[in-house]
């Protein structure tokens, strides 16, 4: 089955190849005039995408394997750094680099998504939910050179550790976990809300704070609520 799935892998890796080299060369000096001059050597990071194939395809092809979930975590980062190179060393933008690596962290937590989805392994939407916090505040960052807004915005990554807290507590049933979920974000919004005062034009930065304390009471009103309405059928199934 293993050398099955892989030969099926490699022959797609390589159709995928040849296609988008055939179709460079065909449709490339009609559709772009000039565009020869550059060469289809500017076509290289494509076997970087063909490198973050292997990883990211076998989970497809072999089933019943969750082992190979973990594939997920290598792959998805791969193919983003490929896809990042092919269009920079396509249009010769490399200084692009400067406003686009931050998709290399957003990517590495899809990978633990995609992972804790394929491997049923709750606790990777941790380092998921964390990463991805950190992927979108360093690309707001990156696209808009506000990095002095890390002052306020460290306070998110508290916050996106309590959420994901929250979120195994779904399935772990867990109230020390719950508890620690929410002493997180509650620490957050304050450090949200306290620090906001630092940028008094940034009305969204002002609202991050209450809406973070919002989210708050609300799932610790529906845990409050959950568990009255759990309790009384547990003690009398302790009773019988």
């Amino acid at each position: 089955m293993m050398k099955r799935g892989f030969s099926i892998l490699v022959g797609v890796v390589l159709i995928l190849l040849g296609g988008v080299a055939l179709a460079f060369n065909f449709f490339a000096p009609v559709l772009l005039p000039g565009f020869l001059r550059w060469g289809t050597w500017r076509l290289w990071p494509l076997i970087v995408v063909c490198a973050g194939l292997f990883f990211v395809v076998p989970p497809f092809l072999v089933h019943g394997k969750r082992g190979l979930g973990g594939l997920f975590i290598a792959g998805v980062p791969v193919l983003a750094t490929g896809g990042i190179l092919f269009y920079t060393s396509l249009f010769e933008r490399w200084g692009d680099w400067e406003a686009l690596w931050p998709i290399e962290v957003s990517a590495l937590a899809l990978g633990f998504l995609f992972a804790a989805i394929y491997m049923r392994a709750i606790w990777l939407l941790l380092p998921a939910i964390f990463l991805g916090t950190n992927g979108a505040i360093f690309q707001f960052c990156a696209l808009t050179n506000l990095w002095e807004l890390w002052a306020v915005l460290w306070a998110l990554e508290l916050l996106s550790i309590g959420l994901a807290f929250l979120l195994i507590n779904l399935k772990q049933r867990s109230p020390g976990l719950f508890l620690a979920g929410m002493i997180l974000c509650v620490i957050g919004a304050m450090g949200l809300m306290g620090m906001s005062a630092l940028f008094p034009g940034l009305w969204l930065i002002h609202l991050m704070g209450p809406a973070a304390f919002l989210f708050s009471g609300l799932a610790l009103l529906i845990w409050g609520l959950t568990r009255r309405s759990v309790q009384p059928e547990s003690t009398e199934a302790a009773a019988g």
